[in-house]
């Protein structure tokens, strides 16, 4: 494997902004209109939201063994409500996103968490879909000004 899980920390947080804002500009401009994806990368500005999600979150990266980068991040809750999932548009289709979720699932099998839900972006829909995730209901979620549609979605352990 080209790339190694670990926990988020601190002085990740740049490239973790980094990572977002790229994703969703490079990536999610397929499902979402140019003014949804400004509001949406608006609402990675936010420091103290990445500390939390360092702090308070099992956060997972994974890093690229020879580039040095990060090629992806997952979130998940000690509720099992899973807050992100992202990857390096370098790394799409390699299983770095199945890697995460597979640490994250293991994570909250450990914990007893016997159900992760995730609000699922139109983009990553399939993904989940694939990795046995159903939708519980199509939804509108804002972001700072904007409602944008995702899916309420639900995975048993």
């Amino acid at each position: 494997m080209r790339y190694f899980i670990r926990q988020a920390i601190e002085s990740d947080i740049s490239a973790l902004k980094q990572l977002f804002r790229q994703t969703l500009a490079v990536v999610n401009i397929e499902d979402y209109t140019s003014e949804e994806i400004a509001d949406w990368v608006s609402c990675g500005d936010n420091d103290e939201r990445w500390r939390e999600l360092v702090n308070d979150y099992y956060m997972l990266v994974a890093d690229d063994r020879l580039s040095d980068k990060l090629a992806g991040f997952s979130a998940l809750s000690s509720q099992g409500y899973l807050n992100s999932m992202f990857v390096h548009v370098d790394y799409l289709n390699q299983g770095v996103a199945s890697a995460l979720l597979n640490r994250l699932e293991e994570w909250a099998m450990e914990q007893h968490i016997r159900v992760v839900t995730a609000d699922v972006s139109i983009t990553a829909l399939t993904f989940f879909q694939k990795q046995g995730f159903v939708i519980e209901k199509e939804q509108l979620w804002k972001a700072n000004k904007l409602l944008l549609k995702n899916y309420r979605m639900s995975k048993c352990l």
